[in-house]
């Protein structure tokens, strides 16, 4: 099974991308199942129900998100009726809308999605290691991935290590930026620190780079607003064995 997963698109500029290029590299690859973090994918920050629907429109089935992902309201009821839109099982339990993972049938094979967020220099949330504990106690199907929105590769790789042989694969998003670290860690599970971003080439993390420069020079209040085309779309293909859930292959994408 090929499951394709992309990196944090940013904007409506990011969303047009994807769109653009995502069907021919499904067809290209042979992708059975696309993953894609769309926490930023609204314009100015966060998800809405527009953006969300463009994504599945698009060739997306499952959306991951992040720390941004309730900084839009009227997603919070958007959050509790699709299933196929996560946020971070992380959340306190009983304290935040939605749900962190789930079970996405195929007909001939079933996939689990986990969506964990990071606690190092991020928001306070429960354990990520014991969250992914629980889940996988009440039983996934052996092909499963996790996002793991988080700021510090440590962790990450600590976090995949951890799951090593227990799930398909762990991939990172939240930096905006692809790392070079793909691989098949010693008992089958894919990893790559990020997947990136799928937004605009010249900018910082998908914002105008003079506006960031005047927030880091000056430290004085900037409103970001996105830049513009040329974009990229940042992605990373998990080849698995429908067998044994273990990952194949790794191959990361940066499409211009």
């Amino acid at each position: 099974m090929n499951i394709l997963a992309i990196g944090d698109v940013v904007g409506s500029v990011g969303c047009r991308f994807l769109r653009a290029h995502l069907p021919t590299l499904k067809k290209l690859k042979g992708v059975d199942l696309v993953i894609c973090n769309g926490e930023n994918s609204a314009d100015g920050n966060g998800i809405t129900p527009v953006s969300a629907e463009y994504l599945f429109q698009s060739g997306v089935d499952v959306i991951t998100t992040g720390n941004h992902a309730f900084r839009r309201r009227e997603m919070y009821t958007v959050f509790d009726s699709c299933e196929t839109i996560l946020r971070p099982a992380n959340f306190p339990e009983g304290g935040a809308p939605g749900r962190g993972w789930l079970v996405y049938d195929m007909g001939r094979i079933q996939v689990g999605v986990i969506n964990l967020m990071g606690v190092v220099y991020m928001e306070p949330l429960d354990n990520p290691f014991d969250a992914a504990d629980r889940i996988l106690a009440a039983g996934l199907p052996k092909i499963t991935l996790v996002d793991f929105h988080a700021e510090a590769t440590g962790e990450k790789k600590s976090l995949a290590y951890y799951l090593d042989g227990r799930v398909s694969a762990v991939f990172g998003t939240h930096t905006h930026v692809q790392t070079a670290d793909e691989q098949i860690l010693p008992n089958g599970t894919g990893y790559l620190s990020d997947l990136g971003m799928t937004g605009p080439i010249h900018s910082v993390l998908g914002v105008k780079p003079e506006l960031t420069i005047e927030k880091m020079h000056r430290h004085m209040p900037v409103r970001f607003d996105l830049a513009s085309d040329p974009c990229e779309m940042d992605c990373a293909l998990f080849t698995i064995d429908d067998k044994t859930g273990r990952s194949l292959s790794v191959e990361r994408f940066i499409i211009k």
